[in-house]
């Protein structure tokens, strides 16, 4: 359940960098950050409601 946790910073370092590139008119950059969130927070999302959040 570890990489799921790493998955869930992915997305949100996707997040704080499609921002920063659509701050900067930065477009293939947020294209690419966009992408990257949709993606992992996608995985993320359906992990946790499949699997649950992992327990200390």
């Amino acid at each position: 359940m570890g990489l799921v946790i790493i998955f869930g910073l992915v997305t949100i370092l996707a997040a704080f960098g499609s921002i920063s590139a659509l701050k900067n008119k930065n477009f293939l950059g947020a294209f690419f950050g966009i992408g990257t969130l949709a993606v992992f927070g996608w995985f993320t999302f359906m992990t946790v409601l499949k699997s649950g959040y992992p327990v200390a």
